[in-house]
This record gives structure tokens, C-alpha cells and sequence, in this order.
């Protein structure tokens, strides 16, 4: 650990581990036959990372696309929703999750997320009966929600949940894979997730009605649906849904490329250790964080094993001010702190989602977003460097707040 008479230097969290070496043998195999287009052959990288991926995930089907993003959007396209279809989410997530549903021309509703970074159940229930069509749930920074309470809310009323797992690639919700809980699963391959490919995401769902309109919207023109990898089996099913809706839909090309595909798959069997370090990490800083009373990283529930890259962690008792002031000492020491709510175009502050017609307000959402901590931590990291990083933020947070009063003084 470190002293305060050596010079501390913190380590860069953006930086994420190098990408395997099987990576570059495929990209200059690739460069070398300029193949980079997913349809010119049903062997392509892309075709082959759909059918690893649907193996590791035990769905049926995967469609690799651009981005997460696009998955989401896609998701809500292949549920055939009908215009202005209200779609209810957590009021904290990503911007890009409510920027899907307008894009898929619904309305986003939001509901109420506590301080535990979960869904408030309550809220979330009375907004249900809402003539709500469809759910998305966002394992926001990988924290997963009730998710048994939040389906069968959902099942007793048969809305089509969709699951926006990009934070939780890894997670598991009693012993089942986040993302193949609910109809369909979309994940990130962004470089901050962890598998890694700069851009990129893929949907996961085992109805092939669903996957069918998926893949042809994605940019799957004439008979290229031919060329998506299923999991061995009859594929019977899936080929006449794709004879039900083949030219009956818009193209939106949201297509992965083979580059991509080329880097993501090298990263597949590294998942299952980068989630055990990833874990190991996050739980040792959590504990010499949660030693100070001016910080509680909320606890995951009883069903969830999560897979995390960062950290989060609710700041206690500190004036706007006092927080101000933490995260601008961490920063000076070289440890950014990101504060949902204390920026004015923070992309995970629901106010600041200004194209959402009539945005409401979720006032214990936005008490939380003021309080709320992000810091990343790369599963790379090692103790030494997670020391370096507690050590920045209890000693800025030791110069900002006074000396607390022991129990009974």
C-alpha cells in the first residue's frame, strides 16, 4: 500500500487488457483477403461469433449487430409493437435505452429506481397498468433487479419483457444467465464491457419468430438469413418464419462486421476469468470503502452474481458542495469520480433525456442520481493498483469531511 511520502500514480482505468493474440492472426488473415462483409460466405467470422455466442449463452439464436443500441432498437421492431406503444424502463440507464424506443417509435415511461441502483418495485407495478406493451429492464452498471418479481409481474400480464444486460455480460440471476431471462437479451461489445471490440452488440432470444424479423431488419436482404448460425438443430421453425416476413420489412442495416466479429471472438473464452477478477476487484475496494461512514456501495440481492469492470457507491451525508469537492480532489489525484446527477449533460441523468416528450419527474431517482458514484475498475487491475485507488478516494474523502463523532460522544 501505498505511503504518503511516496509519490502515487494511478493507474489508467481506461485502459482495458490487450486484446488476444488469436485477434490479430484472424484481422490480418482478414486484411490480406479484404473479406470484411458478413455475407460472402456462411463460414464468416460473424456467422461463426452468432453460434458461439448463442452456445455460451445456451439460447437458441444470436444476431450479432452494431451496437447494443441496435439490438435494443431491433428488439422492439420484432416485437411488431404498434405506434406510440408505451415501453416502460428504469429512470436510470443510458441514454441510448430511451433513445431506442423513440426510434422504434414508442414512448418511453419511466419509472422510479432507489438507492440500492435498483427498480422500485412499487412504482414500477403501478406504472404496469399503464397500458404498457412492452419492458425493458437495464441491469444498469450491472446491477441486477428483482428479476423474479419483475416477471412474473410481467408474465401475469403477458408484456413481452426485453433485457439490457450490455453492463452484465457474466452476471447470473439464480443460477440463470442475465439476458436469457426475459424474451430477448441485448449486450454491448463497447470498449468499457468485457469483451471488448471498440463498438458492437448482439441479441440473444430462443423465439424464432422474433429472431426471424430481427435478422431481416437488420440488413439481411434476399436470402442472406441463410448465413446466421443456429444452435444444432431443425432449423424448420426459423425458416418459415423467414418465408412469412421475407421482403415484408425495412432494412435497417445494423449489421456487424467481420473485424469485429474477428476481435470479440478470441475474447469469449477469456469471459468466465475475467468475471472471477472482475468480482474479486470490485468486492475488495467495495470493503475499504464501505469502512468509511461517508460511503455504502450498495450490496447485490441474494439470487445475483454479478460480473463487474467498475464500481459504484452512494455518497452519505455530504452537502452538494462536499461532493463537489470530493470528486474534483480524486480527480486532481488522478482517480475519476463520475456523479450521475452533478453534470449537465451526464447521458444517465433522466433530465437530461430532453427529447422524451413530457418528461417526467422521479424524484427519488433524482435524490439518488445526486449521491450516486461511478468509478471504473478493469478487471486488469491489480492490488496494488486497487490500493491506490481506495487510497485516493478515502484520502480525498478524509480531507473534505470532518472527523466523524464516535457513537455516543
Amino acid at each position: 500500500m501505498q505511503t504518503q511520502s511516496q509519490p502515487v500514480v494511478a493507474p489508467d482505468v481506461h485502459q482495458a487488457e490487450p486484446i488476444p493474440d488469436a485477434a490479430r492472426e484472424a484481422i490480418d488473415a482478414l486484411m490480406q483477403s479484404a473479406d470484411l462483409f458478413r455475407y460472402n460466405s456462411e463460414d464468416a467470422p460473424v456467422s461463426l461469433l452468432e453460434g458461439e455466442f448463442a452456445e455460451m449463452m445456451g439460447t437458441r439464436y444470436a444476431l450479432a449487430v452494431s451496437s447494443c443500441s441496435a439490438a435494443l432498437f431491433l428488439s422492439l421492431k420484432a416485437l411488431d409493437l404498434p405506434r406510440d406503444a408505451k415501453v416502460l424502463l428504469p429512470g436510470f440507464t443510458f441514454a441510448a435505452v430511451p433513445s431506442s424506443v423513440i426510434h422504434a417509435d414508442c414512448l418511453p415511461v419511466l419509472c422510479e429506481v432507489g438507492e440500492n441502483l435498483r427498480i422500485n418495485l412499487a412504482d414500477f407495478e403501478a406504472k404496469l397498468d399503464q397500458d404498457i406493451a412492452a419492458v425493458i429492464i437495464s441491469h444498469m452498471r450491472g446491477h441486477t433487479s428483482d428479476m423474479d418479481a419483475i416477471m412474473a409481474l410481467c408474465d401475469a400480464r403477458d408484456i413481452p419483457v426485453i433485457e439490457d444486460a450490455a453492463h452484465s455480460l457474466g452476471t447470473t440471476w439464480g443460477g440463470r444467465k442475465i439476458g436469457t431471462i426475459g424474451k430477448i437479451g441485448c449486450f454491448s461489445f463497447q470498449s468499457y464491457k468485457m469483451i471488448n471490440a471498440g463498438e458492437g452488440g448482439v441479441l440473444v432470444s430462443d423465439d424464432p419468430e422474433l429472431v426471424a424479423r430481427a435478422v431481416i431488419m437488420s440488413g439481411a436482404y434476399e436470402h442472406n438469413w441463410k448465413k446466421h448460425k443456429r444452435r444444432g438443430e431443425n432449423s424448420s421453425e426459423l425458416e418459415e418464419a423467414f418465408g412469412r416476413w421475407q421482403n415484408k420489412l425495412p432494412l435497417y442495416n445494423l449489421r456487424m462486421n467481420n473485424l469485429s466479429a474477428a476481435v470479440i471472438r478470441p475474447q469469449i473464452p477469456e469471459l468466465e476469468r475475467r468475471v472471477i477478477d472482475g468480482l474479486k476487484n470490485h468486492d475488495y475496494v467495495a470493503d475499504r470503502l464501505n469502512g468509511s461512514p461517508w460511503f455504502e456501495v450498495p450490496p447485490c440481492l441474494a439470487p445475483e452474481v454479478r460480473a463487474p469492470d467498475s464500481i459504484q457507491f452512494n455518497l452519505v451525508g455530504l452537502t452538494d458542495n462536499q461532493v463537489k469537492a470530493f470528486a474534483a480532489l480524486s480527480a486532481d489525484r488522478g482517480v475519476k469520480v463520475q456523479v450521475f446527477g452533478m453534470s449537465t449533460d451526464n447521458a444517465r441523468a433522466f433530465w437530461n433525456w430532453q427529447f422524451i416528450k413530457d418528461l417526467p419527474e422521479l424524484p427519488q431517482t433524482r435524490a439518488m442520481l445526486m449521491r450516486a458514484c461511478d468509478v471504473r475498475l478493469p478487471v486488469r487491475l491489480t492490488r496494488a493498483e486497487l490500493d491506490i485507488i481506495a487510497d485516493i478516494l478515502l484520502g480525498a474523502m478524509d480531507e473534505v469531511m470532518p472527523e466523524p463523532l464516535a457513537y455516543g460522544t
